[in-house]
């Protein structure tokens, strides 16, 4: 499964998927439906009135970015911590999809985007007949908070590179680099997990967050240790699930990026703010994949793009 292509695609059939909301503790189940070309990533909330159900998947629909990013419509029913989940859409190059979803928030499942790829696979693809739009960045442009940054710069594939610094023994500053292309979203960053300190837990539940947080879908870190009994998937988890975070966040632009992303200790609210950056310098162009680029495995030359 890829990002890339030359023709708009769905799921070929419904899938379900339940667990729990990582900040509500609360049981929630998602039924994933083809959608038609054009209609992008929508969720429908199954629990509260018809008309006011419907909330896109969008940047301009993130209205929270605390602990998780957060899309509500205008009626403010809203949908949490969507990022794990939208990454593992946009990896499977899914440009259209009806979410029906019967919480609040999306479920933690394993605190990565490893099941929810799994869910599309089981689902499988299927090509629509209408062609596949790119955002290919035209200019480079960064967002800053003291010395936090994300920034995104023009490239001719969707290229990422992260840095993310914590004051703990069992993270410290990690570095990752990758080419978003053929496997590795799969096979070195969908099963990285989400990851909290012991030290935070009680304040944040007296808060209303984290009730449905655990070993089972968090790395927790204590003392400078990571506590889970069978450790870490991968050496450097954090910043892979930092990652896995942005590309979540970056999906929120409504088509695949073509650009070179490059975040310092960036978070969910530094991700909306680039991109809402993004739409309002106008630093894009709207472009298609011609059936005649050729495709290189793990290196997909796009230098024949073409404005649409």
């Amino acid at each position: 499964m890829t990002y890339v292509g030359t023709q708009q695609k769905t799921i070929s059939q419904s899938v379900t998927c339940s667990g729990l909301g990582l900040h509500t503790g609360e049981s929630v189940s998602m039924l994933l439906k083809p959608a038609p070309a054009d209609t992008g990533i929508v969720f429908r909330r199954l629990d509260v009135e018809q008309e006011r159900s419907i909330v896109v998947a969008r940047y301009d629909y993130v209205t929270q970015t605390r602990l998780g990013t957060t899309i509500s419509n205008h009626h403010g029913v809203s949908i949490s911590t969507v990022e794990h989940f939208l990454s593992a859409v946009f990896a499977s190059g899914i440009d259209n999809l009806y979410i029906d979803i019967d919480g609040p928030e999306v479920p933690v499942m394993d605190g990565s985007a490893a099941p929810f790829l799994f869910f599309l696979e089981c689902a499988g693809i299927r090509l629509l007949d209408s062609p596949k739009e790119y955002l290919k960045i035209t200019q480079t442009i960064k967002v800053q908070e003291g010395d936090k940054y994300a920034m995104i710069a023009p490239c001719d594939s969707f290229q990422m590179d992260f840095v993310i610094q914590f004051d703990t023994n069992a993270i410290g500053t990690q570095t990752l680099s990758c080419d978003f292309s053929g496997s590795f979203f799969k096979t070195e960053m969908a099963r990285a997990r989400t990851f909290g300190f012991a030290h935070e837990v009680e304040m944040l539940r007296k808060a209303g967050l984290a009730r449905g947080g655990s070993i089972d879908n968090a790395v927790v870190i204590q003392d400078d240790k990571v506590i889970n009994p069978n450790g870490l998937r991968y050496q450097d988890e954090f910043v892979r699930h930092k990652m896995l975070d942005a590309v979540g966040d970056l999906s929120l632009a409504g088509m695949p990026l073509l650009g070179h992303y490059q975040g310092f200790k960036s978070g969910h609210d530094l991700n909306n703010r680039l991109l809402r950056e993004v739409f309002a310098q106008n630093a894009f162009l709207r472009v298609q994949y011609p059936i005649k680029t050729a495709l290189k495995e793990n290196n997909f030359a796009l230098a024949d793009m073409v404005a649409a």
